[in-house]
């Protein structure tokens, strides 16, 4: 491909309103067009990328065993419904009305297709014969995203690679699971990621298994919770915590106080207002769980884990109580909860942190007023101690002595075990080898397939542009003719090219008259990984230079040979990799 034959728009200025380097370099390396917020237009750079990226996830999908099908991603409302799924997505679910012969037909743009591919396999699967089986796609979706921003990060339209498996029990599910994050290992690995598997929180119908993979990245909008040392690495929610604090020789406890704190309702107020710590503090909130009211302590440093708590309580669905029910419960309106004396006997699940907590700080359930000298054992009970918080940085690891340390990430994929949930409601069901009929057992594996673009380009760019892995580069060659005027240059580049070309090679000409500056700062700010320079001296003694774009150091390669040593360069590359893999070790 000729530069002078395609389109490539490449910017020197940083585009209004590009927040992150990802954003801002595929606009100004010409990938991506913003149409508005949250839409863009994959310009001729970045569709070449973006199907790469297609083709290794295709390559590794087919390997373990899954089939590609292709679903609409226009859907009838009346399958979101069955699910329960139209009030779950809330406005993220687009949806609207067409009239057709006289009639409105509801219908919705497929956020995921869960309910999709269930319908399609009630209708095609019914014996246990047919199972174990495992469909993907690579389809567009739509999520009418509130705050689409950081470029094809969260838009409100994405390409997506969903995968669902369907199998007769639990054990041949394990298997079609483990089959998935093997590839989704494979995947992220030729794609050139450094990435983490991370466990990660399933939901009350995700089955015992889940796992994310996320690239670290410091302008991620997830958390990862990670040990350097052992490996061990979680998403927020899922982090476990290693034991912490010492119970032996506590200080003596101090008289039970209370004290008026009026307008005080925040750890921050009250901690200020009596000169306390954070930490000394101990924070009641009261939760519904499966409709009943239940307390839960945390130290007033921490964050609940919701869905930590809600395992421990064993509910399918918890929130904060309505202010009413506080009141009912507390005897005070919001902001004064304690664990010393409740209006109501409720169940009281207490973090692990709480043992710890010596002459705390807690509200006095009246308003306007907190109690002081908290000592657990004399003025509370508390049967049982979990984990119910949020991990902090430096928390001990829970399998080895090391620490835990916060990392921003990137969410790339997802695994993860959805059981019965679908099949139930869509009545997917099986005939047994006891000619019994079961529902099928599902599994779904999604990838972001512009999230592999974007996030690698967010972790591995420098001060001039994008640092492309040949495995994912809209083309794995630039030719550069110095004086592409020149009839010697001109002529000896379009050889180059056509001979790269006929080896298989993916190779692009800059044949702009430009000058050599400009012709390099655009081959670095889009980050073709090989860089051939042609000059009138060097091809005057039957030489040109070649750069990889990681690579601070050029060579002098024979002319006469150029084309076969470029492919070699270039076929060992795709195989292994290793040069932009030792690339990307030596920066971080």
């Amino acid at each position: 491909m000729r530069w002078s034959q395609t389109l490539i728009p490449t910017m020197k200025e940083t585009p209004e309103g590009a927040e992150i380097p990802s954003h801002v370099l595929m606009l100004r390396a010409g990938l991506i067009g913003q149409l508005m917020a949250g839409a863009y237009t994959y310009l001729p750079l970045g569709l070449r990328a973006l199907r790469k990226a297609e083709q290794i996830i295709r390559e590794e999908m087919d390997a373990a065993g899954a089939i590609e099908i292709l679903m609409p991603a226009l859907t009838p409302l009346s399958l979101w419904e069955q699910t329960g799924r139209v009030e779950a997505f809330g406005d993220v679910l687009i949806q609207f009305s067409v009239r057709r012969a006289n009639r409105k037909v509801q219908m919705a743009l497929g956020p995921t297709h869960e309910e999709v591919v269930t319908d399609l396999v009630a209708r095609h699967v019914s014996s246990y014969r047919q199972m174990p089986i495992t469909l993907y796609q690579i389809q567009t979706k739509f999520r009418n995203e509130e705050r689409p921003r950081f470029g094809v990060l969260r838009t409100s339209e994405f390409l997506m690679k969903d995968a669902y498996s369907f199998d007769t029990s639990l054990e041949a599910l394990g298997q079609s699971y483990d089959k998935m994050y093997a590839a989704y290992c494979r995947i992220f690995s030729r794609c050139g990621l450094n990435y983490l598997a991370v466990e990660a929180e399933s939901g009350p119908i995700g089955g015992d298994a889940s796992h994310e993979f996320m690239v670290p990245a410091e302008n991620g909008e997830d958390m990862v919770v990670h040990c350097r040392d052992c490996g061990y690495a979680a998403n927020l929610e899922r982090a476990e915590i290693g034991p912490v604090g010492d119970v032996s020789n506590p200080p003596p406890p101090q008289p039970l106080r209370r004290v008026d704190t009026p307008g005080a309702t925040t750890i921050e107020q009250v901690s200020r207002f009596l000169g306390c710590r954070p930490a000394d503090m101990i924070k009641t909130l009261i939760y519904t769980a499966d409709n009943r009211p239940i307390a839960v302590l945390i130290r007033g440093d921490h964050d609940a884990n919701e869905a930590k708590i809600r395992r421990a309580v064993g509910a399918q669905k918890i929130a904060l109580a309505e202010p009413r029910v506080i009141e009912e419960v507390t005897g005070a309106p919001v902001g004064f909860a304690g664990p010393v004396g409740l209006k109501q006997p409720i169940p009281l699940f207490a973090d692990r942190a709480i043992q710890f907590v010596h002459n705390g700080v807690a509200g006095a359930n009246a308003a306007d007023a907190h109690l002081t000298g908290v000592t657990l054992g004399r003025d509370f009970h508390v049967d049982q101690f979990y984990d119910l918080r949020n991990a902090v940085d430096g928390d001990p690891c829970p399998k080895c002595s090391s620490k835990l340390a916060i990392r921003h990430a990137i969410e790339v994929g997802h695994v993860f075990k959805l059981g019965t949930k679908y099949s139930e409601a869509l009545a997917a069901r099986f005939l047994d080898d006891k000619e019994q009929l079961r529902p099928i057992i599902m599994g779904c594996y999604g990838i972001g397939v512009n999230r592999i673009l974007a996030s690698l380009i967010e972790t591995t760019h420098d001060a001039n542009g994008i640092v492309w892995p040949v495995a994912l580069a809209p083309y794995e060659v630039v030719l550069v003719p110095v004086n592409v005027m020149d009839e010697p240059t001109r002529k000896a580049a379009t050889e180059l090219h056509d001979a790269l070309q006929s080896a298989g090679i993916d190779v692009l000409l800059d044949d702009r008259d430009q000058r050599a500056g400009v012709k390099f700062k655009d081959a670095d700010l889009i980050g073709f990984p090989l860089r051939v320079v042609l000059g009138e001296r060097g091809l005057k003694q039957g030489k040109i230079e070649i750069k990889w774009r990681w690579e601070d150091q050029a060579q002098m390669i024979d002319l006469d040979e150029a084309a076969e040593t470029i492919a070699a360069l270039i076929r060992r590359e795709r195989q292994t990799g290793e040069r932009f893999a030792a690339s990307a070790s030596r920066q971080a």
